[in-house]
């Protein structure tokens, strides 16, 4: 593992978006488009209910802001190797003197940078359209957010790795394995709401726990150290698999030129 080459590969991408600005609408437009969807009927039920449920209903926007985090940090990784696949670079790429650990941690940075754009546009955007400051929970909120960060990379190499075990028609799984835990990860509702039968799945992943804490944050303004604790648990053993998963999938594709289905399309 080599700085330098981890710096040319986060380069490498990051050229993408001054050479072909239209990248940026994929970048910035969804996200805003769910701010303004989510931050509308927030507007709406608080017209109608009043001061009812003032943090069950304030928690959507923040909700919106850190969903986008898991999933920009997953694209990141998931759609970095898609980029190698589209451009017919991927077997130039794994050919070089590049290794896992180098091309995970660029992808890792790259799924940093989307993240801190999408996330700081969202999060201006909704204190000047709702007077929703998600700065307001100050430091609390860092280890929440490092948590998302976590797991987005986590899901990042799980997609990566069934793309590469099952080929291009896999490809739209880099879109949609995060709505796959989606309804299990108490992203707009606690895990209350959910049916007993199923809430296992919610307490089986750690955004379930982040979404949680966020919610007693905004409410008491403290931290939970118990969801904290749980997510950082669940985490770094999500981490780990996922990282297992991944290495062991690009080795066998090495071995076995399950790569140069990539490139005979």
């Amino acid at each position: 593992m080599t700085f330098s080459t981890i710096q040319a590969l986060v380069l490498r991408n990051l050229f993408l978006y001054t050479r072909t600005p239209v990248r940026l609408v994929e970048l910035l437009f969804w996200p805003l488009v769910d701010l303004l969807v989510w931050g509308y009927l927030t507007v709406f039920l608080q017209k109608h209910t009043g001061d009812s449920f003032p943090y069950q209903i304030t928690f959507l926007i923040g909700s919106v802001i850190l969903w986008d985090i898991i999933f920009r940090a997953q694209q990141g990784v998931a759609l970095y190797f898609l980029e190698d696949v589209w451009s017919r670079n991927l077997l130039n790429v794994f050919s070089a003197p590049v290794t896992n650990a180098d091309y995970l941690l660029s992808t890792y940075a790259i799924g940093l940078i989307r993240a801190a754009i999408t996330s700081l546009m969202l999060a201006i955007l909704s204190i000047v359209l709702y007077s929703f400051n998600v700065f307001e929970l100050s430091w609390s909120l860092i280890p929440f957010v490092f948590n998302l960060l976590l797991f987005g990379w986590s899901l990042g190499m799980i997609s990566t790795a069934l793309i590469v075990r099952w080929g291009p028609a896999a490809e739209t799984l880099a879109w949609a394995v995060p709505f796959f835990i989606q309804p299990f990860a108490a992203v707009y509702y606690p895990v209350a709401s959910l049916p007993p039968a199923i809430q296992w799945i919610a307490q089986a992943i750690p955004c379930s726990y982040i979404f949680e804490g966020m919610r007693e944050g905004l409410k008491t303004g403290t931290v939970s150290w118990s969801d904290l604790g749980m997510a950082t648990g669940l985490n770094a053993v999500y981490l780990f698999l996922a990282g297992l998963l991944f290495v062991h999938v690009m080795k066998t594709a090495r071995e076995k030129g399950l790569l140069t289905k990539f490139v005979s399309q």
